[in-house]
């Protein structure tokens, strides 16, 4: 790819008569300490008085940073230099990088006016990617200004836009993006787009910009993931379901596809039943992902929500397995119930949903055993209904509910919207939960 920066090719590239200059040796480093010190401190003055008398020193110098024990009585700012060589684990760094990771942005003018070499990337990134990773948006702004490449590729494959994944950095990917980058542009190991990497990081605006600029929500990674798989995947804190949601439903706005699977036949609806976020799940359900559907292990989406319950009960997960249910899930087999109590019990309205889906249960051997006592104790009326219910029967509403349920199956979600009903019976007809079974 022409604008990689790879090693051989810098190798060549620094070797020749034109960066001949920037080459470190032994005999200037007490300059080169004095310039490495004068960038980290944002100090222009010394900087521009360096540049001017010694003649070792360049804005293209190259900084090889690597081992820092040698160096350790120059101070806090100090990270050895040495002799270039060709050794992989060098880091290199240029004055470039230095100021404009950091925001130096009048040495950063003065290095860019003084010619320094703008897409110079001795490290395996060009001084454009570390700003762009450090949220630096003036550096950014400098940078574009004069020419750095908005498409430049890294070692790690990554273009700039890649290294836009902060919050902070939304400004900066505007400005790349203005300048002319690739928004469908892919990492080379991953296969990432930029709209992926905002999925990841829960970038919601970063999502909505690259949208704007014609981002495709078609687009797959190597691990056949659509950028709403991998915003569906992604594992979150309980006060961030929200910002999930509007990003899935941003991408399902323009199209993006709710049943596309991955590699493993994992579904949109399997990743956000897993990471426990119930308002996704609607907002699949509602678009028709499919309830039932199995990936490659076995498992429906049902299944990756009751494996996740004991973790996730800050997340309301009894509100994902109510959604499926009312949208068709399969029913567990009865005689599974014991191991998903000994898993699901510390969510007793998790319970509730699913013993709700059956008009009786005959044998309940076994149950009382599965509950731990720390949850008996501290859900005792909850539990105690539970274990009487092969006692006695049913509620008369809760059979005449099973049966409207049972005929509709499926179409509940449908159906029952159109019935008209007062809002408590539709509540009752959709699991409304009463923390109780009768």
């Amino acid at each position: 790819m022409a604008n990689r920066p790879k090693k051989s090719k810098l190798s060549r590239q620094v070797m020749n008569s034109k960066y001949t200059d920037a080459i470190l040796t032994r005999k200037a480093q007490g300059s080169s300490l004095r310039f490495w010190n004068a960038l980290m401190d944002d100090d222009k003055e010394t900087v521009t008085s360096l540049l001017d008398h010694e003649s070792t020193l360049t804005p293209n110098t190259i900084f090889d940073t690597s081992d820092v024990d040698e160096w350790k009585n120059y101070g806090s700012n100090f990270r050895r230099l040495r002799l270039w060589s060709l050794s992989y684990e060098q880091e290199l760094t240029t004055p470039l990088h230095i100021t404009a990771s950091r925001g130096y942005n009048d040495c950063l003018r003065h290095l860019l006016l003084r010619g320094a070499e703008v897409d110079l990337a001795p490290g395996g990134k060009t001084p454009l990617h570390e700003a762009c990773e450090n949220a630096m948006t003036e550096s950014v702004r400098l940078l574009l200004a004069f020419g750095a490449c908005t498409n430049a590729i890294s070692e790690d494959g990554l273009s700039p836009l890649h290294y836009c994944n902060s919050t902070e950095s939304l400004e900066c990917a505007k400005l790349v993006l203005t300048y002319g980058a690739n928004v469908n542009c892919q990492s080379e190991e991953e296969e990432d787009t930029p709209l992926h990497i905002a999925a990841q990081n829960g970038l919601e605006e970063h999502l909505k910009l690259y949208l704007q600029y014609g981002a495709d929500v078609h687009k797959k990674n190597n691990e056949g993931l659509t950028p709403l798989n991998t915003a569906c995947a992604q594992p979150h804190r309980a006060e961030d379901t929200d910002r999930y949601y509007h990003m899935c439903k941003e991408l399902v706005d323009r199209g993006a596809k709710v049943t596309v699977c991955d590699l493993d036949r994992v579904s949109p609806l399997h990743n956000a039943c897993k990471v426990a976020n119930h308002k996704v799940v609607e907002l699949l359900l509602e678009q028709g992902a499919r309830v039932n559907d199995m990936n490659y292990s076995g498992n429906t989406p049902l299944h990756n929500i009751l494996q996740v319950v004991p973790f996730k009960l800050e997340h309301y997960p009894e509100r994902t397995v109510r959604a499926l249910l009312n949208y068709g899930a399969i029913r567990l087999w009865p005689g599974s119930i014991p191991k998903v109590l000994q898993v699901c019990s510390p969510s007793p309205r998790t319970i509730e949903v699913l013993i709700n889906c059956y008009d009786r249960l005959k044998d309940t051997t076994g149950w009382e055993e599965s509950v731990p006592f720390t949850v008996l104790v501290k859900y005792p009326e909850f539990y105690e209904s539970l274990f009487t219910l092969s006692s006695k029967p049913r509620s008369l509403q809760h059979l005449a509910r099973h049966v409207v349920r049972t005929y509709l199956d499926g179409r509940l979600r449908k159906v029952i919207p159109k019935l008209r009903l007062p809002p408590i019976f539709e509540k009752y007809l959709m699991l409304a939960f009463e923390d109780y079974l009768y």
